[in-house]
């Protein structure tokens, strides 16, 4: 056992106080000197966290910026990919007065058309040329407005024009039973996928014979069977015997009735 000579004293820090200073203070200015001498400064861990924290900032804003870079060159090239030119489809509706349409519902319960009424409708399709069966329209009308002085009615109407395997279009928009009007063209299926732009409808003889000009945009090129030289429209125009017999060389494939 080493013998108390060759014991070296450790000093511990020196701690100054007045007799008025309690064993507890003392306690506490010793663990607070041990402990400032244990971790480094606040200032020091303070730069370190705004530097990282700067950092991740940096790196974030970054990623954003590229994220966004590229999302919006894929938007650009997929708008820019979509044929732009417009094409002309010329169509022809006709009520042959076999299918029940349209119907007149008077939800507004009064004796005069009103604000609320619908009509249900659905009639046949021809070709611009009146030399094919295209197939049939299918939609509602919502009376909005009754139009004395013009003897007519303003409809919002919502309807589909459907052409067998090719598929349909989707328009929306006002019909005016007194004056020509331009509907929007919302959507389509088949070849009509994406498409975009408006239709013009062309009253004849309200409600049995209309003509339509579609100014189709966003699709590739329509099919011949679609196409052809319209015949002018006027109240006199009838669909070709073949047509209305939907012979198959005056028809399309799988049509719809």
């Amino acid at each position: 056992m080493a013998s108390m000579s060759s014991l070296k004293m450790i000093s511990s820090p020196k701690l100054s106080y007045s007799s008025s200073t309690s064993p507890l203070q003392t306690q506490n200015q010793l663990v607070s000197s041990r402990l400032s001498l244990s971790f480094p400064s606040k200032n020091f861990n303070t730069s370190t966290t705004q530097l990282v924290s700067t950092k991740s900032t940096r790196r974030t804003s970054k990623n954003s910026t590229t994220t966004a870079f590229f999302f919006n060159k894929q938007k650009e090239h997929q708008e820019t990919s979509k044929p732009a030119k417009v094409q002309e489809l010329f169509v022809y509706e006709i009520n042959e007065r076999d299918r029940g349409s349209p119907a007149y519902l008077r939800l507004s319960q009064k004796s005069t058309n009103s604000l609320g009424d619908l009509v249900p409708f659905s009639n046949k399709l021809y070709s611009g040329n009146l030399e094919k069966r295209l197939g049939i329209t299918s939609g509602l009308c919502i009376l909005i407005q009754h139009v004395p002085e013009k003897k007519g009615d303003r409809y919002e109407a919502i309807y589909s024009f459907y052409f067998g395997d090719y598929g349909h279009i989707a328009v929306q928009g006002p019909y005016l039973t007194y004056q020509d009007t331009y509907l929007a063209v919302t959507g389509g299926s088949g070849i009509f996928e994406g498409v975009s732009g408006q239709v013009k409808l062309q009253q004849l003889v309200f409600p049995f014979k209309l003509f339509y000009t579609f100014y189709l945009k966003g699709i590739a090129d329509l099919p011949a069977d679609l196409l052809g030289k319209p015949v002018e429209p006027s109240p006199s125009v009838e669909p070709s015997p073949a047509a209305k017999a939907t012979e198959p060389q005056a028809s399309l494939p799988n049509f719809t009735n």
